[in-house]
């Protein structure tokens, strides 16, 4: 049975690095699902309630969901405007679902982008103005993570709530 694996937050909180290490860590035939390259480089679209990406993340986590023992889908993933996202992966995943939220404070998410290689790609104003504060799904329960778990404590604690 395929389990889904949501790792959301705001810019520069570190949900990328986590995904990376963790689809190493799970191993072989784990789908990853970054928002980022599905909406900026797949199909070069706009964010936002409606975006072009919307059907092609339900189709994926759809195709992940008959393909693969895990689906692990990362990215900022506003809510609300991914809210049939997380509404197919309900329907698709039912219990088999582990999400997280990484609840960091914005001076932290700079500091974190700063060590990136895209950080020049964009910078504090574009991360300021896409912040949410606690955007929690709702419609799926979500541990939070803070500012002091490290990459392979976050790595280490999502492996083993996926292989109780």
């Amino acid at each position: 049975m395929s389990s889904l694996i949501i790792l959301r937050g705001n810019s520069g909180s570190g949900k990328s690095s986590v995904a990376k290490v963790l689809q190493r860590k799970i191993g072989r035939n784990t789908l990853m699902i970054p928002q980022d390259i599905v909406r900026r480089e797949m199909l070069y679209a706009n964010d936002g309630r409606d975006t072009a990406a919307l059907p092609l993340l339900i189709d994926l986590i759809t195709y992940g969901y008959s393909h693969c023992e895990y689906v692990i889908l990362e990215g900022i993933l506003n809510a609300d405007w991914y809210e049939p996202l997380f509404a197919a992966a309900r329907k698709l995943f039912g219990d088999r679902i582990f999400a997280y939220y990484y609840d960091i404070p914005f001076d932290e998410t700079i500091k974190r982008h700063e060590t990136k290689a895209n950080r020049f790609d964009f910078g504090e104003a574009e991360m300021r103005s896409w912040w949410k504060e606690k955007d929690f799904i709702g419609i799926i329960p979500e541990t939070v993570l803070k500012e002091d778990i490290s990459l392979d404590d976050a790595v280490n604690m999502i492996f083993q709530d996926i292989t109780k």
